[in-house]
């Protein structure tokens, strides 16, 4: 019998959630993306003491540089691995500066083709605020491709896709958290989820007027809420939950259908930039949720520099 995580790769391009490069082999997914959070993680793995060392020798003292040589370090490796895209996201601090996201994004760049890997392997990850999409839109013009990430309501979406992003990451896990929480539920049918249902409207939207965007699915808690949304552009996974469809052989039916929401009936939204913030302000759900993501981001960061900052210090005492 074949596994649901091959029959799903024949509906949706499988992506894995990790900065763990071991992990990543194991499940041979087309693309990877990667986090603040999820380097952290990986950067306190033994296995991955070498990458560290080397952006602090790289980086001279300099803690900014230092980070993101590390952020690139792990995405060279990551390049060697899978034949899609890998994506590196640019510091959540950032997350409300147009010029300064446009600037590191670039710098990020830079490091990759020092190391001979070209740009159009990289999606550079930014936070989905209305600065960064405006940021995006820069990037784009400039043949820099952009992974619009933390979102959470179809006007990030649609202003996305106007933008010309090449790939956006709607969130499913944290929309259900938000409404469990505000409805008093311990969990959702799958097919009732908020944050399946949130992905299914954008991936009609999309489809309906001919967006070329690519819809990423991400941010799941279970198989579930992957299965349910079997036909997405992308869907990006865990290994933990990529272990769990490796080892069911349940069929997976597809559950998006381009064609289908070609044909729908969906109104056309505004995205002058007075609308965007007023639906933000009237979707308390993805009002919070993206303050809170960006909040998160940023802390992990934070993390990872006190780490860094301790191993330059050590490094000018030897």
């Amino acid at each position: 019998m074949t596994s649901q995580v091959d029959q799903l790769k024949k509906l949706t391009t499988v992506v894995a959630d990790t900065g763990d490069v071991n992990a990543i082999k194991k499940y041979s997914p087309q693309d990877a993306t990667t986090n603040p959070s999820l380097i952290y993680k990986a950067a306190m793995m033994s296995d991955y003491a070498k990458i560290v060392d080397e952006a602090i020798v790289y980086g001279k003292g300099d803690l900014s540089l230092t980070m993101d040589k590390l952020a690139v370090g792990f995405g060279t490796e990551i390049t060697k691995i899978v034949p899609g895209y890998v994506s590196t996201e640019v510091d959540a601090r950032l997350s409300f500066d147009t010029e300064a996201t446009i600037n590191k994004a670039r710098d990020i760049i830079k490091l990759y083709e020092e190391v001979g890997v070209a740009k159009d392997r990289i999606l550079i990850k930014i936070a989905a605020t209305w600065e960064g999409i405006q940021a995006a839109k820069v990037l784009e013009k400039e043949g820099i491709t952009c992974n619009l990430t933390l979102i959470f309501s179809i006007a990030q979406a649609v202003a996305c896709a106007e933008a010309g992003c090449t790939l956006i990451s709607p969130f499913v896990g944290r929309i259900m958290d938000w409404y469990k929480k505000a409805k008093g539920v311990d969990s959702f049918a799958p097919a009732e989820d908020p944050g399946v249902m949130s992905v299914t409207a954008i991936y009609n939207y999309y489809k309906k007027y001919g967006y070329e965007t690519i819809v990423m699915g991400a941010s799941f808690r279970n198989t579930g809420e992957i299965l349910e949304l079997a036909g997405c552009d992308r869907l990006t996974i865990s290994p933990a939950l990529l272990e769990e469809l490796t080892n069911s052989t349940d069929e997976v039916a597809q559950k998006l259908d381009a064609g289908k929401a070609a044909e729908m009936d969906i109104p056309k939204i505004d995205t002058s930039e007075s609308n965007f913030r007023w639906m933000m302000n009237e979707d308390a759900m993805a009002t919070e949720k993206l303050a809170e993501g960006i909040r998160s981001f940023a802390a992990d960061i934070v993390k990872l520099e006190e780490v860094v900052q301790a191993k330059i210090n050590a490094s000018k005492k030897v």
